[in-house]
């Protein structure tokens, strides 16, 4: 077996782990709060052989233990239970497929729009260090920086849909009923999560594209004649992207959270609106089920982008 096949079965293995124990945290987390599924379901006026038959229906009589390990099983089997509050029995796995694609669609879209505005600001940031463009581009990313983005929503909401009415102010089209009109709808809540992502992006950008300009191989291949273009894409740019991917990396557990916030103001049925619900009436596993689908992506996408550093500097094995 290669070596990285070793490492990829390796950061499996500990993703699996990984997400075991925040299964585990968030379960234990939930059973301490205050609340009943059982009421929540039945009323808080429910007579006890109803509370009793609905408790043992979905196995929350048994102990804390049992109740993990029979979740947990299936789990390992691929499904996810039922829900016991928010849809009334149906398999959450349905709930997920739903809610899937939805979240998806606005992360990406929002991850879309930071990279295009990061590599742009980012590389005339650089370009033009100490200018005018720098500085405006700074002064833009600093800005974004400081701007939460559930304010920035509201300020694009007011400005943008009450004010010129150019986007929907609330709701969105799935990209499974038309991609145009999720683009459409979309828009304002992947700018609103883009915002501060990409201002990250760009300052980091600009860092690494001037301390790759002072390398001494970037000297060298300029010592050697190659025009400016060819230096900077083959010598300064490539070698730059490396930490710029990686902070793309550890910016998904901020998207992820991001989107949780806006698919709440914007009223985007995604997997974040169903985990709160699921949250507030305490419905075990589905929170569950969302807390391990959304590990299952950040830890997916550090393996990913630890492959891509690894192929933009071929020096780096894994």
């Amino acid at each position: 077996m290669s070596r990285t096949a070793l490492y990829i079965a390796g950061r499996l293995a500990g993703a699996a782990a990984t997400i075991l124990v925040g299964a585990l945290l968030v379960f234990v987390v939930m059973k301490a709060a205050p609340g009943d599924p059982a009421l929540s379901v039945l009323g808080e006026n429910a007579r006890p052989e109803a509370v009793a038959a609905f408790r043992h229906k979905y196995h929350l009589d048994e102990p804390l233990v049992g109740q993990f390990l029979y979740w947990l099983g299936g789990l390992l089997r691929g499904d996810f239970g039922r829900s016991l509050t928010i849809a009334g029995g149906i398999p959450i796995s349905e709930l997920v497929a739903a809610r899937l694609p939805i979240t998806a669609f606005v992360g990406l879209y929002a991850i879309a729009i930071a990279v295009a505005v990061s590599l742009t600001m980012g590389t005339i940031a650089a370009l033009y260090r100490g200018r005018a463009a720098d500085t405006v581009a700074t002064s833009v990313a600093v800005l974004g920086i400081s701007m939460p983005d559930f304010w920035l929503s509201y300020v694009l909401v007011f400005a943008f849909a009450l004010g010129w009415r150019l986007f929907p102010a609330y709701g969105f089209t799935s990209p499974v009923d038309s991609v145009s009109a999720a683009l459409y709808s979309g828009f304002l809540p992947a700018v609103a999560i883009a915002a501060p992502m990409a201002a990250v992006f760009a300052r980091m950008l600009r860092t690494s594209l001037l301390e790759a300009a002072a390398k001494e191989y970037v000297v060298v291949a300029r010592s050697f004649g190659f025009t400016p273009r060819f230096v900077f894409r083959n010598y300064i740019f490539r070698n730059a992207l490396i930490p710029y991917v990686t902070v793309i990396g550890l910016q998904v557990r901020y998207l992820l959270g991001g989107v949780v916030v806006i698919e709440r103001i914007f009223g985007i049925q995604g997997l974040g609106s169903l985990a709160v619900d699921a949250a507030f009436a305490r419905d075990y596993p589905t929170v569950q089920a969302c807390t391990v689908i959304f590990l299952g992506v950040v830890l997916t996408v550090n393996v990913v982008v630890d492959l891509a550093c690894a192929a933009l500097d071929p020096r780096r094995s894994l």
